[in-house]
């Protein structure tokens, strides 16, 4: 697994034109933008977070979309429940 990220790596900065070391600052940052964007929905989700927050932390499209799937989820239990 390590010699497979140091491969990706290499070569995105290849590729990039960058140092390596960038590549990793870049990746941590995306990494950690999606673990926060996973929490905030989450805690909305859960009712920890009310809607205007979420929507002032991750953005409306992402909360929306959340919604969106929450419903969905909703929709397909309501329907294996009742089949």
């Amino acid at each position: 697994m390590a010699a497979e990220i140091s491969d990706r790596v290499r070569e995105i900065a290849e590729a990039r034109e960058l140092p390596e070391s960038e590549v990793f600052e870049r990746a941590l940052e995306r990494g950690l933008e999606d673990l926060w964007e996973d929490l905030v929905l989450a805690r909305y989700i859960d009712g920890e977070l009310d809607r205007e927050e979420a929507v002032e932390r991750v953005g409306r499209t992402k909360v929306e979309r959340v919604e969106r799937e929450r419903d969905l989820v909703e929709e397909d239990v309501d329907w294996g429940l009742n089949a």
